[in-house]
Formats: C-alpha cells, structure tokens, sequence
C-alpha cells in the first residue's frame, strides 16, 4: 500500500472543525486548497484511526514521522520474538506430554496425593496375617489356633467386602471408608488385647470378626481411575497394570516387614504397626475429594453379580486363585526352610516387574491368551521340583510369576467394562472374593496333596491344572468376547 502524500498538511494539529460542517466535495474552499479538512483525516497514517477517541482531532503525522513509528513497531516486534524473551500466554504453545504412559499417568491433577495414601493403606493388607499368626501362635503356643482364627477372619471379610463396598458405591468413598476403616483398626487392637491376656480362644474369633469392615482399598482406587479416566482406554490400560504391579509390591513387602517387626520388637508390634499405617493411609486417602468418584444415583438394576457375563467372569478369577493359593502352600512345605520367603518373593516380584512393563504397552493381550500362557508357565515349578534344585525352582518361580499381574490385569479391565459405573466398587470386591474364595480351595488342597502325597514334588501339578482349568471356562464361555465397552 503507498505511502499518503501528506506534503501539504501541516506540521502541527489541525483544528478540529465544532461549529461548521465540512464543505462537500461540489462547493471547494478556495482556490489555494487542494483537499477539504475531512479528505485529510481520511489519509492520515493508520495509527490516528486506532487512537481512543478524544475531543482533539486526530493528529497527522509528517512523512518522516510515520516512518519512524513503522521502524519503532518493528523493533518492538524483533524484541518480542528475541530467544530470551517469554512468548505472551495466547500464543504459547502447550508442553508436550510425556512419553512414558506412568509419567503421563501421574500427571492427571491428584493422582500422585490419592496413590501415595493408597499404597500406605494397600501395605498392611500383607501384614495383618502374619503379625496375627506370629503373635497368636507365640501366646497360645498353638499353630492350629493361630490358622484357624486368620481363616476365620478371611471368610468373614470375603462375606462383609461386597457389602461395604455396596455402601461405598452409594455414599462415597469417605463417607463410608472412613468409619468402617476405625471400626477394623479398633477390632485389631481388641485382638491384640485379647492375645496379649492370653483370653479364652472363643474372644479371638470374636474380636476378628469385627476386622471385617476394612474396605478394599485398591478397589477404591481403580474406581477413581475409571472415573478419571474414562475417556482415555490406554490410560486406563497404565492404570490397572499400575494397581496390579502395586498389589504385588505390598503382598511382597508386607509380610518380610511384619515378620520383621514381631522379631526384631515384640510380637504384638506387626498389629500395631499395621493398624497405624492402616489408619493413615486411608485418612490420606479419602482427604483427597477432588478425584473422588461422584455418588450414582440409586440404580434399579440388579446387583453385579446378575450382569451378563460377570458370573462366568467370577468363575475364572475362583479357578486363578486356587493358582496362587496351592502355589504358596506347596512351595512353603517343599522348601520347608527360611529360604521359603524370599523364593515365594521372586514369584510376586517377576508378576510386579511383568505388570509394569504390560502398562507401558498400548494393547491389551485378551484372558484366554492370558491364562494359556500361564497354564504353560506354572509347570515350570512342576519341572523344577522334580530336579531337587532350590536355585532352579527360585528362578522358575520367578518365571511363572510373569503370568500372574498380566492375567490380573486383563480380568480387572473386563470387571470394569461389565460392571454399570454405580456399581464399580462392588463389581470389582466380588471379583476379589472369588479370588479369595480360589485361594483358600488352592490352599486346601496343596496343603492336603503335600501331606498325603508320596512326596511334595506332586502338590506342584495344582497350579498348572487350576490354570488350565480356568483357561477352559473362559474359553468356553467366551469371557470377554461380548463385554460392552
């Protein structure tokens, strides 16, 4: 665009016409003018247009002037976009997300406080067993009692989890977390009383019964998951393997820390401990009410366990189980040593290891290819045993225990995808049952093949065929093939 010939403005202001109209264009001024007063504020430079109004009129700049206003723009310009100088918020663009799906995980607002308090919640979970057998056991002088009240207490808590978690679903987390947490904790310490005054066996059953209200934690926190990220199908991928990797962890920490404590301390310091970071850890928990999910509306629908596909779903999770249960006791009595620990410790690290590198991928493998390879890999341990070689059975352990966090995951995922959102908590408590439920049948009966079998080598064959078992019930029921996304 040319620049306006202004060579025949004048320098200073021109004042602004108040009383008289402009001449038209048909009735010029005077012969010694060239263009009337309002051509000449039609031409001034740009910058007289972009001006608040005033009561002044509009200023016309001099050639030379207009010159140095575009010279002084574009050094204002070159300084904006100078490397040491911050680019204005409209214009900056956003910073990349992580590449690692865990980073990326944690960078959803909340996430990090809610999984910390989690974690110290989910620990004592591993501890409250031992702590109660070593300190039963060392009270009463009795192995029997000290089993049967820790089963006892099992079986109470798998009939109680569902309907606490029921109440979870439709109150809140904190609502009902909270006060059913203290209700446990207090049932611990009246255990730990009760063994501590050496009282009548009958108060020990009693008193753990009352620890039955102690909610599922990590049902919790996949539900917030769900509700954080249920628009994001990766994301949720990270998250479960996450959860699952975190189980792991707590189930292989909890018991070394709590035999620990009952040795190193007092026996009643396992239960005292784990009452504390128990407590902690779900105030912690539940404090955070921004990820909290929202309470549904009441629902019509029936509960969980009628939703199509969940109890040929709840089917497999009672036959995995029985997996992890005989594999625990068969181990313990054929190792028969210390060295029993630390080599079911190698199994829950490989599934731990195995369930966060299945997080970072992008796909999810399907259950029945899930429980396949698991069939296969637990026999395993079968051949291990047959050499005699501790060392070689610690590392076959390792092996197999890459099947497990996998297969957790896939089968979480699928709870997830059946249940109704109302009902998350409560669908993925009954998943837990049932796998509480195989664990103490796997229990049962590895103990048995142990004892009664020519040698324990033969216990070894449980885990293998409750994997294949499982296997065939997801296959033929098509387990996963039609669930809603």
């Amino acid at each position: 665009m040319p620049h306006p010939d202004l060579t025949h403005a004048p320098a200073g202001p021109t004042p602004a016409p108040h009383t008289e109209a402009p001449p038209t264009p048909e009735t010029p001024d005077g012969p010694g003018t060239h263009e009337a007063p309002w051509a000449q504020a039609a031409h001034t430079a740009p910058e007289a247009h972009e001006r608040p109004e005033t009561h002044e009129a509009p200023r016309a700049h001099t050639a030379p002037e207009a010159h140095e206003a575009r010279a002084a723009r574009a050094a204002a310009e070159a300084h904006e976009a100078s490397p040491g100088r911050r680019a204005p918020e409209h214009t900056r663009t956003p910073a990349p997300a992580p590449a690692n799906p865990y980073r990326r995980l944690f960078t959803v607002p909340g996430a990090r406080a809610f999984t910390l308090g989690n974690l110290i919640a989910r620990l004592p979970a591993g501890m409250f067993s031992v702590s109660s057998v070593v300190m039963i056991a060392g009270a009463y002088g009795s192995y029997a009692l000290a089993g049967a009240v820790s089963a006892a207490g099992l079986v109470v808590g798998a009939l109680t989890a569902p309907w606490i978690a029921r109440l979870v679903d439709r109150h809140g987390q904190a609502r009902i977390a909270v006060p059913a947490t203290v209700w446990a904790v207090l049932g611990q310490l009246t255990l730990l009383l009760c063994a501590h005054a050496q009282a009548p066996a009958w108060t020990l059953f009693a008193a753990t019964m009352t620890t039955a209200t102690a909610p599922n934690t990590g049902g919790m926190s996949r539900a917030r998951w769900a509700h954080l990220l249920k628009d994001d199908p990766d994301a949720r991928h990270t998250a479960n393997a996450f959860e699952q990797a975190a189980d792991e962890l707590c189930f292989m920490l909890g018991p070394v820390l709590a035999a620990l404590l009952c040795s190193a301390l007092f026996p009643e310091a396992g239960t005292l401990a784990a009452a504390a970071l128990f407590l902690t850890g779900v105030l912690l928990f539940a404090a955070q009410r921004a990820t909290e999910p929202p309470v549904a509306p009441r629902t019509t629908a029936g509960p969980p366990l009628r939703t199509p596909g969940m109890p040929a779903l709840l089917a497999v999770f009672l036959a995995t189980g029985a997996v992890f249960g005989s594999m625990e006791v068969v181990t313990l009595a054929y190792v028969d040593s210390p060295a029993a620990g630390p080599i079911l410790a190698l199994q829950a690290a490989g599934s731990c290891a195995a369930g966060l590198v299945y997080g970072h991928t992008r796909r999810s493998a399907g259950l029945a290819s899930c429980l396949a390879a698991m069939a296969v890999l637990m026999t395993l341990p079968l051949l291990a045993a047959l050499t005699g070689s501790l060392l070689l059975l610690a590392g076959t352990l390792l092996a197999a225990g890459t099947a497990t966090a996998p297969t957790m995951v896939t089968g979480m995922t699928l709870v997830q995808r059946l249940t109704p959102s109302a009902q998350l908590n409560e669908g993925m408590t009954l998943a837990v049952t049932a796998l509480l439920g195989g664990i103490a049948i796997g229990s049962a009966t590895g103990g048995w093949l142990a004892d009664h079998a020519p040698t324990t080598t033969y216990g070894y064959l449980i885990p293998p065929t409750a994997a294949a078992v499982a296997f065939v019930l997801c296959a033929a029921t098509r387990t996963g093939h039609r669930a809603p996304r």
